[in-house]
């Protein structure tokens, strides 16, 4: 990944941006600890839908909370990022080890959750913020291998989960949690900001609302909501989607968590593809292209549900693949239409929308189940996919499109 500048050293960016994407998969890898272990809280908790739900909408709610805040006083821009981002990473894996050390029932996971949300408001976007220092001509591929990391890190708990035995619940939390700290550590002490970083501004909370009413942003953010829409309800409720399905035809519930963590993992591959072929075809064309084929996965996927087992995971693996594909450009476009000083807000108010979106869909999945069952339930994840084109291509088609990826829209 070389930007052309001729500085930093190649050498020293190549490590620093090593660095932080591994810290970014270890940190993300609390998100979805709950979620990889809801089979057997269930069964020890006596859960229902709602508190499913809830167990991750939780961390949804603290993100949103964290990422809100954060804006309006512009921390990820005043704070130094790998500080920021080491101790955010702390702190959520201390409330992720807290639910293993001393929840007795679900009412206190979901104030731990919440926190841990609140926290890692203080590792994703600050993490995209500390690549955007370090790349410009380059930057959908940076961002999309930051991206990808993230969504390793997310799909780990359901492979520790596989790897255990799904009875087994607390290891699971202590493992995910002690991956989140070393994430901490890490970029501690191993990972700065690049060249690029902008002086530091003051706080000016009045950015964030104007970041609304400037067009080209409203409609990066626009596309950002419609990936959004789909993106987290599918993560949080494909394992238990797999599950149901693998039950049906009498498969080992071990290979609904195996097969999870690939179809979630899998995006990670098509992040960094697609940050590749953003940079140099354009991020409103990558973009379109994967929301049309994620899109058709959930209007199609249901239609394979209590099936092949074999045809269930090559489309939900096609399905993960391109969910993801486009997250890391909706950043990247924000972060090259923005001033250059207010990158890590504009980021960050970017994230606490999609997060706020995402507490619908996650919640209606279920709802969904029980009126039209799996076999139609993820068909009304394709809303925002749908959406997402309309917004994209609209971008495309204004002046400033000319900036995002060195001209190529």
């Amino acid at each position: 990944m070389d930007d052309g500048t001729g500085t930093p050293a190649l050498k020293t960016k190549r490590r620093v941006l090593s660095v932080l994407c591994l810290a970014e998969l270890l940190a993300m890898s609390v998100w979805f600890s709950a979620t990889a272990i809801v089979p057997a809280l269930t069964s020890s908790w006596k859960l229902t839908g709602a508190d499913v739900a809830w167990l991750t909408m939780s961390v949804q709610i603290g993100f949103v909370v964290g990422t809100f805040g954060s804006s309006l006083l512009n921390l990820a821009d005043y704070f130094p990022g790998q500080r920021l981002f080491a101790v955010s990473s702390v702190l959520a894996a201390l409330s992720t080890a807290l639910i293993a050390i001393l929840a007795i029932d679900v009412r206190l996971a979901f104030v731990l959750r919440f926190l841990t949300g609140l926290f890692l408001a203080g590792v994703y976007p600050v993490g995209m913020k500390i690549m955007a220092t370090w790349t410009k001509q380059d930057r959908g591929l940076g961002i999309g291998l930051l991206v990808g990391a993230l969504t390793v890190g997310s799909a780990a708990p359901h492979l520790i989960n596989a790897l255990g035995g799904v009875g087994d619940w607390r290891p699971v939390l202590f493992l995910s949690s002690g991956l989140g700290a070393l994430g901490g550590v890490l970029t501690l002490f191993f990972v700065k900001e690049g060249p690029y970083r902008s002086s530091l501004p003051r706080v000016n909370w009045r950015y964030t609302l104007g970041i609304v009413r400037q067009r080209e942003l409203a409609l990066a953010n626009l596309g950002y909501l419609g990936h959004m829409w789909e993106l987290y309800a599918m993560w949080a409720w494909l394992p238990v989607f797999l599950l149901s399905s693998f039950q049906l035809v009498s498969i080992d519930p071990l290979w609904a968590g195996v097969v999870a963590f690939a179809v979630i993992a899998v995006g990670g591959l098509g992040s960094v593809l697609a940050g590749f072929l953003a940079d140099r075809y354009g991020r409103t064309t990558i973009t379109i292209v994967s929301m049309i084929v994620s899109g058709s996965c959930a209007l199609l996927v249901g239609l394979f549900y209590g099936g092949s087992p074999a045809v269930l995971a090559l489309v939900c693996l096609i399905w993960g693949f391109a969910i993801v594909a486009d997250s890391a450009q909706f950043s990247a476009c924000v972060s090259e239409l923005c001033q250059a000083e207010h990158v890590g807000t504009a980021l960050t108010f970017q994230t606490c929308l999609g997060f706020l979106l995402t507490m619908v869909t996650i919640r209606f999945i279920p709802l969904l189940v029980d009126w039209v069952s799996w076999r139609w339930a993820f068909a009304f994840l394709s809303i925002g996919p749908l959406g997402g084109v309309w917004a994209m291509y609209s971008l495309r088609r204004l002046p400033a499109a000319s900036r995002l990826a060195g001209g190529h829209r």
